[in-house]
């Protein structure tokens, strides 16, 4: 799946007026004909998801609890939804009588199991700008709560994460589960290069406009749901806050540890052969003008040629260490010569491999043997050139030492390299804007191979916006050059999927 990111509105601070609303303001869910939940009074800043499968037992004081701590410290207008998923005890017979009994909390069912499916179902349909979702049991202190949300309202970030791996987070569990959790995170750091700390603590939250473009994305339905989305936010360039928290295991959960990491396994798997591939190539995430350096216009310089620039010169960087490495491990066995022309084959497909992806920003099977047959007529003019130093160097001095040989070699490599950053932006890569609006690459999402399909695409199966929000930015229905910044409704999931 190839998906442009790239029309995101400018993080912002949610207007006071809106933000300051009284709790008693929060909007009502209820069942709409397609059977997603619907909005029928001015939505509230924040809607706490709370998943629940046959939790007719801590279901009612957490419930009680985390309203009773939002009513009472909360600044802005909330909503809790339970989101049921296919309880088969009284789960939502006493999820019913809390919507009846306190004006802030709203039922709503899935006839389907799985944690994921719940959120990305009740997010999706969701009217207010911040979402959030936590686990029923609240192992996590909700004083965490807020510096969880507020870079959200303020505009900062995009998604934050309560992290129970911290240096100043407090923990109490057992040694299995501390195990289970700190090996996942560093298979997730090995295998996919995440940077966030904790994946798997139910403690989230995410801006609904961020929400509205990403979450179509993920494909998981259950535990592995969170990791997804993290990963392809971090690969889209999202900003993701993290929140050290006090985190106390519940005795009593029923999540089987065993089989739950099996599956997170196969996620993990899934997502990385996917990243791998192409099939999941995201475009890095582009804001507004000066939220990301790199996008900055330079005059007299065209654009997107300063982040080439770093780019190339940080492949070349390591190519040259793998090029004198290789060259020094076959000049033992070989002739200069031979030496140099094997060395620099290796290294140039190495080279044009991870420009193409990294530089360039090409991603998927597409043209990829074309430009490595391009790369290979760059590297016989690297190859002239730097055999035409050391030829010359050999005339000149008959039995020059190894460490002549290599400052020559390293002088040829510069020049080479200035060189083939040319060819590559002028050749091989040469600027141009698909008809998706991406520039910097030849490929359009036919190239990525099949199955391709763009965020922008999904526009075309969403219906008006859910219901307006004053003074909330995006949630009237407005529309500017960034894009549509309506939301989903139970249908347009249906349809995205």
């Amino acid at each position: 799946m190839r998906t442009n990111l790239g029309n995101l509105p400018a993080r912002r601070h949610l207007p006071v007026t809106a933000a300051a609303s009284s709790p008693g303001a929060a909007a009502r869910l209820t069942t709409g004909p397609s059977g997603a939940p619907s909005s029928s009074e001015a939505p509230p800043v924040l809607d706490v998801v709370v998943p629940v499968h046959n939790e007719e037992g801590s279901l009612g004081p957490c419930v009680r609890r985390l309203h009773a701590h939002l009513e009472a410290t909360f600044p802005y207008s909330f909503r809790i939804t339970v989101a049921d998923n296919a309880s088969t005890d009284r789960t939502p017979a006493i999820a019913g009588q809390l919507a009846a009994e306190l004006p802030e909390v709203v039922s709503f069912r899935l006839e389907q199991k799985g944690r994921g499916l719940a959120l990305r179902t009740v997010w999706t349909a969701s009217d207010a700008p911040v979402l959030a979702y936590m686990d029923v049991d609240l192992s996590t202190d909700l004083n965490a709560l807020l510096p969880l949300v507020a870079p959200l309202i303020s505009g900062h970030s995009d998604l934050a994460i309560g992290s129970r791996l911290a240096q100043s987070s407090r923990v109490v569990r057992g040694a299995k589960r501390e195990f289970v959790s700190r090996t996942y995170n560093l298979i997730l750091r090995g295998s996919l290069a995440a940077r966030f700390s904790d994946a798997q603590c139910g403690f989230k939250a995410i801006r609904a406009d961020v929400a509205q473009r990403l979450l179509p994305m993920v494909e998981d339905g259950g535990w592995f749901f969170d990791t997804e989305m993290l990963v392809l936010a971090e690969r889209a360039g999202l900003r993701i806050h993290e929140v050290p928290v006090d985190w106390i295991d519940d005795p009593d959960s029923s999540v089987d540890i065993v089989r739950t990491a099996a599956a997170d396994l196969r996620g993990v798997w899934r997502v990385g052969r996917a990243l791998a591939t192409g099939r999941l190539a995201l475009d890095r995430l582009r804001r507004p003008f000066g939220e990301d350096p790199r996008d900055r216009e330079l005059s007299g310089v065209p654009a997107g040629l300063a982040r080439q620039l770093v780019g190339f010169c940080a492949v070349g960087v390591l190519s040259t260490l793998v090029y004198l490495a290789l060259y020094f491990l076959f000049r033992g066995a070989m002739d200069s010569q031979l030496a140099n022309a094997l060395a620099l084959l290796l290294s140039a497909l190495g080279n044009t491999a991870a420009n193409r992806r990294l530089t360039f920003g090409v991603r998927g099977p597409g043209r990829a043997v074309r430009h490595q047959a391009q790369g290979l007529v760059v590297f016989a003019i690297g190859l002239a050139l730097t055999s035409g130093s050391l030829a010359a160097l050999h005339t000149a001095v008959p039995h020059p030492a190894h460490r002549t040989e290599l400052a020559v070699l390293i002088a040829a490599n510069l020049a080479a390299t200035v060189l083939r950053f040319l060819l590559f932006r002028a050749w091989l890569f040469p600027d141009r804007t698909d008809p998706y609006g991406r520039t910097g690459g030849p490929e359009s999402p036919a190239d990525a191979g099949s199955g391709a399909v763009l965020a922008d695409d999904l526009a075309t199966v969403r219906p008006a916006p859910v219901g307006p929000a004053p003074g909330v930015p995006g949630a009237s229905g407005d529309r500017d050059d960034r894009g549509d910044l309506g939301g989903f409704d139970d249908h347009d999931l249906r349809s995205a999927r």
